[in-house]
């Protein structure tokens, strides 16, 4: 809002006249005081506009911030047009003296704010009111020092500062009121003696969406939407010489009848014409004469509704890829929003042929090499040390486990035809003697794997140890025999994996002492 923001940078206008005030004191002044004027800039315009503030002095140096307090019509006391705020933020004003202050909001937003309707509420057709920029120190509120000035509405869109002088502004509608709805009327402001602009309004709706520039003393603007019924036309003038006020003009009584709906005429135009290929893109455009005319047109193929759109400034466009094989015909139908208004109306047929798409065709020869590839089985150092076995809870075996080294399984194979890793021990020798350990009392238990994506993997089942039986066993417990550590489906086997697993180891009690090593040979397939 209005009342809690401006911008922090210099006003870049600067008004030619100054609005003086009486100084408003809200506490106890300081004995160095600043009384002074403010300068606005533009110094006239409308309640939706915004404007700069600039004060001819600065603030007693106790008094190091600034507050803003709007005053008059139906504000409250005490209403709040700029929240206090330190004047070391400020930029300096025009020529280096007091501050400039650029407001981000308008009056408009302003009086809402504070629940204010009417901006413009006297019967006299003028209402001052009185901005105050007020210097107070940073804790409190004794005023310290006053800025002020004075800003009047015209009416209840357009104000003027004390300072600026005076315009008129009247209004002339040809043809003269009434006219047969769907008529062309000529609205004409006659501005005395500024420049600037004019807003033509049918109450407080703007016929021109863009306001039009005074040239010679007038601005023209010319409308055939004027809906049936009396309307009250008032041309405002925003003057852009500071020197200058705004004015709005006395509101003329305008009279629109309706003696029946209007005929209309509807065009089509369809782009591409015949011999459009099927899929390919067909524009359609239909106009509707007169273009005041308001409604929709549907784009029909036969008794099909292809597509329905709502006409701006008399005319609608609509394409499709959808047509089908074959000839079609096409045409436009207009549907008015209010048919007491405008007569419905349909286009000439307009005949098009869709061919079949017949792409073109040439080739090449593409060559290419596929590698035999490779599948790869790696271990960091091929070491494993189990800790030395410990003797059971029945005192029948001694036991040990330990881990696998990862192993690295890489297939880029042709085909993806899928791998097996598989596992073989040795018995475990004693080094430096001639003892051993079956290798069916070493079992392992596969761990969960990670692979490449696409890999699909499978652990193979878990391996027991077999109870301590003595090396000269020829059972097939254990690893002596081939195990399935992981394997990967066919068609699923490319890429990298990480597979392990936990060993454990039984010892029979009438194993000599000694350090024993078995070879665990790993195979992929």
């Amino acid at each position: 809002m209005f009342s809690n923001r401006f911008v922090r940078y210099a006003a870049t206008a600067v008004a030619t006249a100054t609005a003086v005030g009486a100084m408003t004191v809200l506490g106890a002044a300081t004995a160095s005081a600043a009384t002074g004027t403010l300068t606005f800039s533009p110094s006239s315009g409308a309640d939706s506009q915004v404007f700069n503030i600039n004060t001819s002095d600065v603030c007693p140096a106790a008094d190091p911030d600034i507050v803003g307090i709007i005053s008059g019509g139906n504000f409250p006391s005490g209403a709040v047009a700029v929240k206090k705020e330190p004047v070391s933020v400020l930029p300096a004003g025009p020529n280096g003296a007091g501050y400039a202050i650029a407001i981000s909001n308008d009056l408009r937003t302003l009086a809402t704010s504070y629940s204010v309707t009417k901006l413009d509420p006297n019967a006299s057709g003028t209402t001052p009111y009185t901005i105050d920029i007020q210097c107070v120190p940073a804790l409190g509120t004794t005023v310290g020092g006053d800025f002020s000035g004075q800003l009047t509405f015209s009416s209840e869109t357009a104000w003027s500062s004390a300072s600026s002088k005076a315009t008129t502004t009247t209004l002339g509608l040809a043809p003269t009121s009434p006219v047969t709805f769907g008529s062309q009327v000529t609205l004409t402001a006659t501005v005395n003696p500024a420049a600037g602009t004019v807003v033509f309004l049918d109450g407080t709706t703007a016929l021109n969406a863009t306001p039009v520039a005074v040239a010679n003393g007038t601005a023209t603007y010319q409308t055939s939407s004027l809906s049936v019924g009396t309307h009250s036309i008032t041309a405002a003038f925003t003057s852009t010489d500071a020197n200058f006020s705004s004015s709005t003009s006395t509101a003329s009584s305008y009279v629109v009848n309706q003696v029946g709906p209007v005929a209309t005429t509807t065009s089509l135009i369809a782009t591409p014409g015949s011999g459009q290929v099927q899929g390919g893109n067909v524009n359609l455009t239909a106009s509707v004469q007169p273009a005041t005319a308001a409604g929709s047109i549907a784009f029909m193929d036969g008794t099909t509704t292809l597509g329905t759109v709502a006409l701006t400034n008399g005319s609608a466009a609509f394409n499709t890829t959808t047509l089908a094989l074959g000839t079609h015909s096409l045409t436009a139908s207009f549907v008015p929003t209010n048919t007491t208004a405008f007569g419905a109306s349909v286009s000439s047929a307009v005949p098009i042929t869709i061919t079949k798409f017949v792409p073109p065709t040439t080739t090449e020869t593409i060559t290419t090499t596929v590698d035999a590839g490779s599948l790869n089985i790696s271990v960091p150092t091929g070491q494993v040390t189990l800790p030395d076995p410990a003797l059971n809870s029945t005192g029948t075996l001694f036991t040990t486990s330990g881990s696998l080294e990862t192993v690295t399984v890489t297939d880029n194979r042709a085909g993806n035809p899928g791998w097996t890793a598989s596992g073989l021990a040795t018995a475990f020798s004693q080094t430096g003697g001639t003892a051993q350990i079956s290798a069916e009392n070493l079992g392992w238990t596969p761990g969960q794997p990670t692979g490449s994506a696409g890999q699909t993997l499978t652990i193979g089942p878990a391996v027991a140890p077999a109870n301590g039986v003595p090396a000269a066993d020829n059972g097939t417990a254990g690893l002596s025999q081939s195990r399935t550590l992981v394997s990967a489906a066919s068609g699923a086997g490319l890429g990298t994996a990480k597979i392990g697993a936990s060993l454990a180891l039984n010892v029979p009690t009438t194993t000599t002492a000694g350090t024993y090593q078995s070879t665990l040979t790993l195979t992929v397939i």
